[in-house]
């Protein structure tokens, strides 16, 4: 075996450089003589050289421009005999180089101490010995080296770097400097001789690949640097933190959507804290750009969406940290991370591509062409950029060496056209998301923020006293606003700090159950620190001196100025803009540091911002009302009014700067002065007044403005608003600390006495307010709980939006109901799974505009039920076109009792055929449907076979053609049918609506009670006064005016009544009881019946005792209050279903009164009661 390739572990002495040139060439070469000419050479112009093992001494000839200045020279005196025999042998030397490995040091300092004089005889036969070791040490060295240089020069290995080397993982804690010299002259050597063997194009190419080596090591070195260590909240002032120990993994979750959400952040995070934590796929930092599937395309580029504050930031650190200290992602040899604040300031420069990243990151001047590498490049704050993005207009550019614009830079990165092999990875807050074109990221991720456990951690590693930590957690919990905020981590940050300096004052000061209190007392904890810290004062002085104040004015100017513009980054033009002296803020932002930040980009201009967009909101809240206290300017309507000193007697026109706040808030579409409304509300209180003494002069009689404020606000609250409007206005409230409105509907709620008929438009909104900010799980929302109405589904869409499924059937909702439930299902704040509007009036109008929400990409909506909704094949188009989305979430949908028709259900199956279809249940029950249709959908089952489960096809009529078709299907071992119904099945079933279910009843003679008249062939009942001459039977009601019908019912009935006067319409278990007057013996008293009650105009429906007035919206014209008047009423009985309808027949129209869902036990029998005054009748129709 070639001992060199067996040598693989052996190590290089440190500190004996072998090429170093003249100055470490002298220091071995002094006193030795010259060598012998018969010395033999070692080639190293392969790496299949083997040492030349003979008796003659050797030595090592590198000709090359450089070898001349390098001269090892070995003892031309030979070994004895006996010693080269052991040397050459394989398994000996290898333990002789492990030995020598080991006590490396101590041979080092003997081979660079060459003893002279004397006494240098005695030392021969070691030093012999020594170089021999020696040389084979370099042939390992130089060996192990070259394959590393032809495996980076391998088109199958695209490392920029040479690889760490054997040896090197041997040296473990050898000097890193002393490592790389020596491989840099095997580097050199290697490349001349490539160039002498006229290589010239693998010399460039390794030439390129080791520079690139040195540049990628320089790079990380730098960026550990910068982004090892982190600060909380902000940059605090000597207490930075090791990111890697504080770093808890954020949630990062695949975007269901690029669509952009302009709400006010503060909404979104209160959407995202109601949100329940359904099961989702997080992606780890590390696999930000891995596929999740393997068929899945590459992944170029990455946009990663996040309120501010949630961490996007420091996620991007994290991964540049992780890749920097060789932990992940290194098949990517180049990260540069860019901020927009820096960008921003080189928009009206000029760069290459080349020169920017040169200009940012000076380690990688000595590379010009980064095409040959894997490179990402990371773009932080999307919402800060103030480059035009112009992507329609830019100009294509493809050559990173040409100059441009930085906005044509990046456009063309971002297109692909530059540097297409480059990875991109760009963070956002959501309102900015759309200034990328939706085709270009690859990836669309979000950050969810905290969760309550999570919440809970951070306190708890804030405050190590374990009941202090509960209790400011059970603190948070009770205020919802602030345990809302908590979702943020900057939130976080900010109520620990005012919550530690509160509880210093040993219970002197009450916890901050609000937003404004809460960054009140913010302010006031920054101003005493600063106090402290740079003037030296005691905490216990006044904090509000002169400076302070006037540092606070200025920072709520430009707080407000700022955020009439949109800008939440600031540069020195904006200060100057606000009348900021650019000196002074730098002051500004190094004593306040906690609530403004002066940052600084490479060789650029400052950057100022403030720590959160919330911190922001409320200084710019403060010098609305400093101003108008002030000076008396309502900076909300731009107008002067009058203000003295005094306590004025009339307070309207500071009543006006909160009703002008409000109504400019409600102009808002997307509610970006919602928490600024908040905090100016909370500021009117007397209260906080009092917190800011010092700083503001306050109002003096406040009483009558807050009570006028709430007033208004309660006004608006009745309007007609959006429902996150209406939430703001009730966080005002709160800030207002009213609670009158909801506490009165939590009053109601908890005696069970709502009633939604006397709900006034204010208190439905206190309802949905409740419902949504509840902390208990609403899974559910059963909207027939409150009020089976149009009215209050409308009222209650935020409830809808907040549950899982929600249950709307036989709510009298209509097509008007369809265009905001469409807005739910296209939301992403949308938690709605399964969806039931069974028996509504939606008709094909509402159908259409319910599509368009079900085909958004965001829409999750697993179940869907339509049963029942008058709906005609023309909805099948739309419902098609959902299902053949890909963003399609689909898996159950009924259309039971629709009349589809076969032209439908070919529409239908145009969708069932499409291979995103996921449905895995389909009933298209009672749908009129015959044996062509049932060939549509036999073929879209052969064309989509992968899917559905289950097909219920009864109550239609299939033939035996359309039979055989679909048992085929069913047989079929492609298909994953397991569930196919066909029966009932026949012609009947063809008849429009429920009326293909009617079934012929007759009376039950022998339960006719003796005051109910038969006739009509006994198919009408009359109450009459005197008693008829009926036999005694055990089934007749002997007490109650009751009847029964002879034949219990299964399956789908449907039956139509002609009644006059007052009459129960009802069905009945067989074993009611039928003696005596008790409730076991009346139709709707007991557990064993149900029944509709109908008085002209009046409707009520009773079960188990229970009963429940029903007022319809429409009524006939043929109607009439007078007692002689008829109507028809028709019940329709699902047995297997476990439902029960009543309707009102108008001509050939079903109103719907109402529906019993329950689970029937036993046959239901149907049944009449006729007893509350005489000349009341009821007839069985024929139908």
């Amino acid at each position: 075996m070639d001992q060199c390739e067996d040598r693989e572990d052996t190590v290089l002495p440190s500190k004996m450089s072998l090429i170093r040139g003249h100055e470490d060439q002298r220091k071995l070469s002094e006193p030795e003589p010259e060598p012998e000419p018969r010395s033999s050479c070692v080639s190293f112009s392969s790496n299949n050289s083997k040492r030349n093992h003979t008796a003659e001494p050797s030595c090592v000839s590198w000709k090359s421009n450089q070898s001349k200045d390098i001269i090892i020279l070995f003892k031309s005196d030979q070994p004895p005999a006996a010693k080269r025999k052991r040397l050459e042998n394989d398994d000996q030397l290898e333990s002789e180089l492990k030995h020598f490995s080991s006590d490396y040091q101590r041979v080092d300092q003997q081979s660079s101490e060459v003893p002279t004089g004397p006494s240098v005889q005695p030392h021969q036969t070691q030093l012999d010995s020594i170089f021999m070791l020696v040389e084979e040490n370099i042939v390992t060295f130089v060996k192990n080296e070259l394959k590393n240089i032809q495996k980076v020069l391998s088109p199958d290995d695209p490392e920029c770097s040479e690889g760490q080397s054997e040896d090197e993982e041997a040296m473990g804690g050898e000097d890193e400097e002393q490592r790389r010299s020596s491989r840099e002259a095997v580097m050199k050597i290697a490349l001349n001789f490539l160039r002498k063997m006229k290589q010239e194009e693998l010399a460039d190419r390794l030439q390129s690949r080791t520079q690139a080596g040195n540049c990628q090591r320089k790079l990380k070195s730098n960026l550990k640097k910068k982004f090892q260590c982190v600060f909380e909240g902000i940059a605090k002032a000597g207490s930075p933190a090791l990111l890697n120990q504080i770093y808890t993994e954020l949630h990062i979750t695949e975007g269901l959507t690029r669509e952009v959400n302009q709400e006010h952040e503060v909404r979104q995070i209160e959407t995202a804290n109601r949100k329940p934590h359904k099961p989702e796929t997080t992606i780890r930092q590390e696999d930000i750009f891995r596929v999740q599937h393997e068929r899945d395309q590459p992944i170029r580029t990455v946009m990663t969406k996040g309120v501010a504050g949630i961490g996007k930031t420091v996620l991007t650190q994290k991964f540049t940290l992780d890749w920097a200290e060789d932990k992940t992602n290194q098949n990517i040899q180049f990260i540069f991370p860019f901020t927009f604040r820096e960008l921003n300031v080189l928009k009206e420069k000029k760069f290459s591509l080349v020169e920017l990243i040169h200009h940012f990151f000076t380690e990688t001047k000595g590379i010009s062409n980064f095409e040959q590498f894997q490179v990402l490049f990371i773009f932080d704050g999307l919402d800060e950029s103030r480059l035009p993005l112009d992507f329609k207009k830019n100009a294509v550019l493809t050559d990173a060496s040409e100059s441009s614009s930085v906005d044509v830079l990046l456009t063309n990165l971002i297109r692909g056209k530059l540097l297409p092999s480059a990875l991109l990875w760009i963070t956002t807050r959501p309102a900015a998301a759309n200034q990328i074109p939706e085709k270009f990221p690859d990836r669309v991720t979000d950050i969810r923020g905290f969760d309550d456990p999570q919440k809970e951690e951070y306190f708890r590693k804030k405050f190590r006293d374990e009941d202090q930590a509960s209790s400011i957690i059970s603190h948070i919990k009770t205020s919802q606003s602030l345990h809302i905020m908590c979702h943020i981590p900057v939130f976080c940050w900010i109520t620990a700090t005012v919550l530690e300096d509160v509880l210093k004052a040993n219970g002197r000061g009450e916890l901050p159950k609000t937003l404004t209190q809460m960054y009140i007392h913010f302010l006031v904890v920054q101003t005493k620190l600063r106090k402290i810290k740079y003037d030296g004062e005691p905490e216990t002085d006044q904090h509000w001196s002169p400076g302070s104040r006037k540092i606070i004015v200025s920072l709520a100017k430009l707080a407000f100025d700022q955020l009439q513009k949109g800008n939440l980054i600031f540069y020195e033009s904006d200060l100057t803009e606000c009348g900021i002296d650019i000196r002074a803020a730098s002051v500004y932002s190094g004593v306040f540091t906690q609530i403004f930040r002066e940052e600084r980009g490479l060789y650029q201009d400052k950057v100022f911002c403030f720590v959160h967009l919330s911190v922001q909101e409320f200084l710019a809240a403060l010098h609305v009302h400093l101003t108008f206290i002030n000076s008396g300017i309502n900076l909300m309507e731009e107008q002067l009014t009058s203000c003295s000193s005094e306590v004025r007697e009339d307070q309207s026109a500071e009543t006006d700067i909160y009703k002008s706040a409000v109504d400019k808030a409600l102009q808002s579409p997307d509610g970006h002065l919602d928490l600024f409304l908040r905090f100016l509300m909370g500021l009117s209180l007397q209260t906080n007044q009092k917190l800011l003494e010092g700083l503001l002069r306050q109002t003096g009689c406040c009483f009558q403005t807050n009570q006028e404020t709430v007033q208004y606000v309660k006004k608006n609250i009745s309007e007609n608003l959006s429902a996150e409007k209406s939430i703001n206005l009730f966080h005002c409230l709160n800030e207002l600390n009213d609670r009158s409105l909801v506490e009165e509907i939590q009053q109601s709620l908890s005696s069970e006495s709502l009633s939604a008929e006397r709900l006034s438009p204010a208190q439905w909104s206190a309802l949905a307010f409740i419902l949504v900010s509840s902390e208990q799980s609403l899974d559910v929302f059963d909207l027939k709980k409150y009020s089976p109405s149009e009215e209050a589904f409308l009222r209650l869409i935020p409830v809808v939006k907040q549950s899982k499924k929600a249950l709307l059937s036989q709510c009298n909702l209509s097509d008007r109901s369809c265009e905001p439930l469409s807005s739910v299902l296209g939301s992403s704040s949308s938690n709605l799974i399964e969806l039931d509007l069974s028996n509504n009036n939606l008709r094909d109008s509402g159908v259409a505009l319910l599509c368009a929400g079900l085909e958004s990409p965001q829409c999750q909506l697993e179940i869907l039920r339509l049963s029942a909704c008058n709906l005609s094949g023309r909805s099948c188009h739309h419902l098609s076109s959902v299902l053949s989305s890909q963003s399609s979430s689909l898996s159950e949908l009924d259309l039971t009792n629709n009349d589809l028709k076969d032209s439908g259900v070919n529409l239908l199956s145009m969708g069932l055929a499409s291979p995103n279809c996921k449905l895995e249940t389909v009933s298209l029950s009672g749908c009129l449907i015959t044996e062509e249709g049932c060939a549509y959908v036999a073929s879209a089952l052969t064309s989509n076979p992968s899917h559905l489960r289950e097909l219920d096809l009864s109550y239609n009529d299939p033939g035996e053609d359309g039979k055989s078709v679909l048992t085929a299907r069913f047989e079929d071992e492609r298909s994953r049918l397991e569930t196919l119904r066909m029966e009932p099945a026949g012609v009947q079933y063809l008849k429009p609506g429920l009326r293909k279910y009617s079934c012929r009843l007759s009376i039950d003679t022998n339960s006719v009670n003796r005051n109910l008249q038969l006739s009509d062939g006994n198919r009408k009942v009359t109450h009459v006064e005197e008693d008829q001459r009926y036999p005694d039977h055990p089934d007749r009601f002997d007490w109650c005016r009751q009847l029964l019908c002879t034949t219990g019912l299964t399956g789908r009935c449907y039956w139509e009544v002609e009644r006059k006067g007052r009459v129960h319409v009802s069905v009945s278990y067989r074993g009611i009881r039928r003696k005596g007057d008790s409730d076991n013996c009346e139709f709707g008293y007991n557990d064993k019946s149900w029944s509709l009650f109908c008085s002209d105009g009046i409707y009520s429906v009773y079960h188990n005792n229970k009963g429940t007035s029903v007022r319809l919206n429409c009524i006939s014209s043929s109607s009439s209050s007078s007692s002689s008047a008829t109507s028809r009423v028709a019940a329709y009985l699902d047995h297997p279903a476990g439902t029960l309808s009543f309707y009102k027949v108008c001509s050939d129209s079903l109103i719907h009164i109402h529906t019993f869902s329950t689970t029937f036990s036993e046959p239901l029998y149907p049944g009449f009661g006729v007893g509350f005054r005489p000349g009341s009748s009821v007839s069985l129709c024929l139908v």
